[in-house]
C-alpha cells in the first residue's frame, strides 16, 4: 500500500521543528552561526507549510505561518547585521589601503547593530508569544490539523503536485523578469530568489517520496537561491555603505566610493551567473 500524504508531510515538518528547537540554546548562548541556523529552520518550516498547505486546515496553518514569519523577522534583523559585519570585514581585507578608522566604523557599527538585535532576539525567546509558538510547533508533531480527505491521499500524488506548482511559480517569475523595467529588476530578482528557495524546500521535503527528480530540482533551485542571494547581499551592502557615506567626512568619500564600486562589481558578477542557473526550468525533471 502506498504511503499517505499526511503522515509523510508531518514527518518532514517534525524534522524541521527539531532543527528549530535544537538551535534555540545556541542562539541564547550567541554561538557562531546559531541565529542563521534558527532563522533557516524557521523559514523552512513556514515554506513547507505553504507548499503543502492543502494537507492541513487552512486557518490553523495560516496562523502558525504568521507566527513563524514574526520569529523569522526578529531573527532576520540580527542575521542581516551579522552578514553585513562579516561582509564588510572581508571586503576591507581585500582593500587594505582603505582608512583604518573607516573600516572600524563600518564593521563596528554593524557588530553593534547585531548586539542590539541579538538582545531583541533573547527578549522574544523569553516572551509569551514565542512560548505559544513553541507549543504549537510541538503540537504539529503530535496532533497536526490534517484535512483527512487530503491527508489520506497517496503521498506521491500530493508531493508531486506541490513540487510542480512551486516549480511553475518560479518559471512564471523567471519568464516575466526580462520584461520588467530596470528600476524594478532588483525586486523581481528578489522574488525569484524567494520562489527558488520555496521550491528548494518543497523539493527537499519530497525527496523520500519522489526520489531522484525531487533531489535534482532541489539542487538546481539551491543554485538559483545562492546566486541571487549573492546579488542581493551585494546590493544591500551598496545601500548600507552609501548610507554611511552620506554622513562621512569629505576626506572619506573616495574610500567609500571604492567600496561601493567593489560591491557593485560583485552584484554584476553574481547576476552574470544567473541565466545558467535557471536553465533547468527548460528541462523535464518531473515525469
Amino acid at each position: 500500500m502506498n504511503a499517505a500524504a499526511g503522515p509523510a508531510v508531518v514527518a518532514v515538518l517534525g524534522d524541521d521543528v527539531d532543527r528549530l528547537l535544537a538551535a534555540e540554546p545556541d542562539v541564547r548562548a550567541d554561538r557562531y552561526d546559531s541565529v542563521h541556523q534558527m532563522r533557516v529552520a524557521t523559514r523552512r518550516l513556514r515554506s513547507v507549510l505553504r507548499s503543502y498547505r492543502k494537507v492541513f486546515h487552512r486557518g490553523d496553518i495560516d496562523a502558525l505561518r504568521d507566527e513563524l514569519r514574526w520569529l523569522a523577522g526578529v531573527l532576520g534583523t540580527a542575521r542581516d547585521a551579522e552578514v553585513r559585519a562579516q561582509r564588510f570585514a572581508a571586503l576591507l581585507d581585500e582593500y587594505p589601503d582603505v582608512e583604518h578608522h573607516l573600516g572600524h566604523r563600518l564593521v563596528g557599527a554593524e557588530r553593534a547593530a547585531y548586539a542590539d538585535a541579538h538582545r531583541m532576539v533573547l527578549d522574544a525567546l523569553d516572551g509569551a508569544r514565542y512560548a505559544r509558538l513553541r507549543s504549537e510547533l510541538r503540537r504539529m508533531r503530535t496532533d497536526p490539523p490534517l484535512r483527512r480527505h487530503i491527508a489520506e491521499r497517496d503521498a506521491h500524488r500530493v508531493f508531486f503536485a506541490a513540487v510542480r506548482a512551486d516549480r511553475d511559480r518560479l518559471d512564471r517569475l523567471v519568464c516575466a523578469e526580462p520584461d520588467v523595467d530596470d528600476a524594478d529588476r532588483v525586486e523581481i530578482l528578489h522574488e525569484i530568489r524567494k520562489a527558488a528557495k520555496r521550491l528548494r524546500y518543497c523539493a527537499e521535503a519530497a525527496t523520500d517520496v519522489l526520489d531522484g527528480p525531487a533531489a535534482e530540482i532541489a539542487r538546481h533551485a539551491k543554485r538559483v537561491q545562492s546566486v541571487l542571494g549573492d546579488h542581493r547581499d551585494a546590493i544591500e551592502a551598496v545601500a548600507a555603505i552609501a548610507t554611511y557615506a552620506a554622513h562621512a567626512r569629505t576626506a572619506d568619500v573616495t574610500a567609500y566610493e571604492q567600496l561601493v564600486a567593489a560591491e557593485t562589481d560583485a552584484a554584476r558578477k553574481a547576476l552574470d551567473r544567473y541565466p545558467e542557473t535557471v536553465a533547468f526550468l527548460r528541462d523535464e525533471y518531473l515525469p
